[in-house]
């Protein structure tokens, strides 16, 4: 008798607003699936993936969660990108007791014994940012970005960073989260007036493209005034054309140009699972580290049971690509290594700065001072 796969949750958009970093999420997490599976799966069983494709549409990522832990009867998901959508998924996964494996960057101030956090939190990648802008590009910072919670909460941050430092926030703008060129287009003449040394954006999707294009076109200098972005990735700068943004600046906690032997491996996987010209990103790496982290968790327990997967996983670790990962299990988010990368004419990005070490989530700001320096770490 043939042996039961073990059946796990997909819930990525592979249309939408967000449609190009879900697509890596998805990319990400089937290629984790695909090692498993090709070394024997986990205690002799194969990991089955059901995906769902909820079109970035948050009412959609409630109605599938529920129906992947009550029709399907799985018990954990990986899946989510925005805040937006995780919020939605977030009472279902609760209430069904089911886990969430969730493999984006995000706001924070977020605990739940039903999610596993993968992505970096604010002192991971935000802090050494404000430090970068205003020692190299000038203390005059412009901050725009969509509207929901993860840039509300971001750019509330920064601007708390930026004038904790000496630095001044020139001006704060949103945009709607599927904003159109015309709309993108007022905040780039709202930059002309008031001539910022750098922008911090927390845009996203299609808007986040529409912008970065208008801005190459306004004539800009983006060596001399960048737009710094947690987001902005490899792919997205692919999608909107490399020589339209070298300059602009990325802070994330994995880029594809680490030389690391894990990285190396990561991205000639995910070439030739993607095509030779495939990037790997932030958005790919976490979602198929989590995977991996999972498969060690449930060869442990023999078991998809959400309580037990959540006990197991917050003390394994894992030689992703980029860092050997592991939780801090009092927060349920990792320890990752922050890092700052300025984007080639190429599409991928010259790293300028990292962490000597991967530093402690702090998804609640209750460890980290807001004046100390980081560019020295």
């Amino acid at each position: 008798m043939k042996t039961a796969p073990w059946r796990v949750g997909v819930l990525f958009s592979k249309s939408g607003v967000t449609e190009i970093t879900e697509t890596e999420h998805l990319q990400g997490t089937l290629l984790a699936i695909e090692e498993i599976n090709a070394a024997g799966g986990v205690g002799g069983r194969l990991v089955e993936p059901v995906v769902y494709d909820p079109e970035a549409d948050s009412a959609m990522y409630r109605h599938m969660a529920r129906d992947l832990l009550a029709e399907e009867e799985v018990n954990v998901i990986f899946g989510c990108s925005m805040s937006a959508s995780r919020k939605a998924v977030l009472p279902i996964m609760e209430r069904h007791n089911g886990l969430l494996f969730y493999p984006s960057m995000y706001e924070g101030f977020e605990y739940s014994e039903n999610v596993v956090y993968t992505g970096a939190t604010l002192n991971q990648n935000t802090f050494a940012l404000a430090d970068f802008l205003l020692q190299s590009y000038g203390k005059r910072i412009y901050i725009t970005g969509s509207d929901y919670i993860y840039p509300r909460e971001s750019n509330r941050v920064m601007r708390d960073l930026i004038e904790a430092k000496g630095g001044e926030v020139v001006a704060e703008t949103y945009l709607p989260i599927d904003a159109d060129p015309r709309a993108t287009a007022g905040v780039i003449e709202d930059i002309q007036r008031h001539e910022p040394d750098a922008i911090f954006s927390t845009v996203i999707g299609r808007s986040a493209r529409h912008f970065y294009t208008q801005y190459d076109a306004a004539g800009f200098d983006r060596h001399r005034n960048p737009i710094a972005s947690l987001t902005m990735a490899e792919t997205e700068i692919g999608a909107i054309g490399a020589e339209r943004c070298d300059g602009h600046i990325l802070a994330a906690t994995y880029m594809h140009t680490l030389k690391d032997e894990a990285t190396r491996r990561f991205v000639s996987a995910f070439q030739q699972a993607y095509g030779p010209q495939a990037t790997t990103s932030i958005w790919s790496q976490t979602a198929y580290l989590q995977v991996h982290l999972f498969a060690r968790a449930l060869a442990r327990t023999g078991s998809t049971d959400a309580g037990k997967i959540s006990d197991a996983v917050l003390t394994e670790t894992f030689a992703a690509p980029g860092d050997a990962v592991s939780f801090d299990a009092q927060t349920r988010h990792l320890f990752l290594t922050p890092r700052l990368g300025v984007a080639r004419r190429d599409g991928l990005f010259d790293i300028e700065w990292e962490a000597s070490t991967p530093v402690r989530p702090d998804p609640y700001l209750v460890m980290t001072r807001f004046e100390e320096t980081w560019l020295s770490a």
